[in-house]
């Protein structure tokens, strides 16, 4: 059986073999119920047994080991038994975009979650392709990725808003890098701010229209910035912004 290091010193002969993530308050003890989709996957498709372990997390206890200790259709209790590593935070770093295509709205949050954002904000522009999203379930893609992944919190995701009123609302103290190929935009690794918060803002697919990049450029806190020679796809443009900010003021360069 493989020894479990863990992050606390610990040594453990206890091998999870999965890691979920649980609204509920961990602590010694504390019997969980997974149900749902989390429950079907880990009964039906892992075959999880009595007396074998998961890791839980919740986005601000740690990391738990939990027991198995009951099995049912669908569903199994979890019992919490010890704590396997302290809680860790990702940087304060906002997505904003517009909504894509389903598929590919999936796609984003499970990256924007691999890839260490703190908040998802879906934004509606004049281009937009989808007019409502199903919050939930984008909120579970983001679970199902912050499991896989390993970190230890789950990004906040809120609902969609138009860009005027979150231009209006804006935060004083945070930058908004605003993606932009032309005019006086900088390559991420020159941008310099005074700001210690941050979010990127990514527009459709056809991109935002000239009085919406004009509102975003007028803003105060807006920070232009170019990603390459190249014409990027919204979801690329994504991915590229957010692992540069990563590695240039985020935690890729520790």
């Amino acid at each position: 059986m493989i020894i479990l290091i863990t992050e606390l010193g610990q040594m453990s002969n206890k091998n999870p073999k999965t890691r979920l993530y649980v609204s509920d308050p961990l602590k010694a003890g504390a019997v969980i119920l997974i149900d749902s989709n989390q429950g079907h996957h880990l009964v039906n498709v892992m075959r999880i047994k009595m007396a074998e372990y998961v890791s839980l997390f919740n986005g601000s206890e740690g990391e738990w080991l939990g027991e198995i200790t009951k099995v049912g259709k669908g569903k199994a209790m979890v019992t919490a038994r010890e704590k396997i590593a302290e809680q860790s935070h990702e940087p304060d770093l906002w997505y904003l975009f517009a909504p894509l295509k389903k598929a590919r709205v999936d796609y984003m949050m499970q990256k924007a979650t691999e890839l260490g954002v703190s908040v998802i904000s879906p934004v509606m522009t004049a281009r937009t392709n989808l007019d409502k999203l199903k919050i939930e379930k984008l909120k579970a893609s983001a679970f199902e990725a912050a499991e896989q992944c390993g970190r230890m919190s789950v990004p906040s995701i809120n609902d969609i808003i138009s860009l005027d009123d979150m231009l209006k609302s804006w935060p004083e103290d945070r930058a908004l890098i605003f993606c932009d190929e032309v005019g006086d935009a900088v390559p991420m690794k020159d941008l310099t701010s005074e700001f210690d918060k941050w979010a990127v803002i990514i527009g459709p697919e056809g991109g935002f229209t000239e009085e919406e990049r004009k509102k975003i450029k007028d803003h105060r806190n807006t920070l232009p910035v170019t990603l390459g020679p190249r014409i990027l796809r919204a979801d690329t443009a994504a991915v590229t912004a957010i692992s540069l900010w990563q590695s240039f003021f985020g935690d890729w360069k520790q």
